[in-house]
């Protein structure tokens, strides 16, 4: 059975982004806790997270719990700040090309697809030397899912209606890269 490990960026100390009421580290938990239930109840696969509560694992120890699992995805989800909109996803540079880019394609455009019918612009498939995208030997995506800075996509993140069809569309994108069984 593939092992795919979420990970809800942030926690404890590390609050990431903050704006608009809301916390980046508390957001990622909500979301990650969904698609995890999601995936286990869909599909023929066993959905891990790198934190299950809000405390603060460092990103090498992320990728390092990836690892020993033998995880066959890894997928970690963030919000934006700095003024911006939308949607954007990354990969570790010169991977675009191998079987993660591959993934980023399936699951970003199934995220960005549900983004767009919302009216958030797809920002756009990206490359960084991301800890987590780095270190971890499977291969790993990092979701950016809209700016808590700016109104119009912190106010659809209050949104619990919202926040779950986000968690679909993130699930079905993990299931497509994967071509897991139901």
């Amino acid at each position: 059975m593939p092992i795919v490990v979420i990970d809800p960026g942030h926690g404890g100390s590390d609050p990431g982004a903050v704006a608009n009421g809301l916390q980046e580290k508390t957001l990622t938990l909500e979301i990650a806790r969904l698609v995890r239930d999601k995936l286990e109840s869909r599909y023929i696969v066993d959905a891990r997270l790198t934190r299950d509560a809000d405390v603060y694992v460092g990103l090498s120890a992320r990728a390092d719990y990836a690892n020993q699992l033998g995880a066959s995805y890894f997928v970690s989800l963030h919000h934006n700040a700095g003024g911006g909109t939308g949607f954007e996803s990354f990969v570790y540079p010169g991977t675009r090309n191998t079987e993660t880019g591959r993934r980023q394609d399936v699951l970003h455009n199934r995220v960005a697809d549900f983004f767009e019918s919302y009216g958030f612009p797809d920002r756009g498939k990206k490359e960084a030397n991301f800890t987590v995208v780095r270190e971890t030997a499977m291969p790993a995506v990092l979701l950016e899912n809209l700016f808590l800075d700016t109104q119009a996509d912190a106010d659809a993140l209050k949104d619990q209606s919202f926040l779950n069809a986000l968690a679909d569309a993130v699930t079905t994108g993990i299931a497509d890269a994967l071509s897991l069984s139901s």
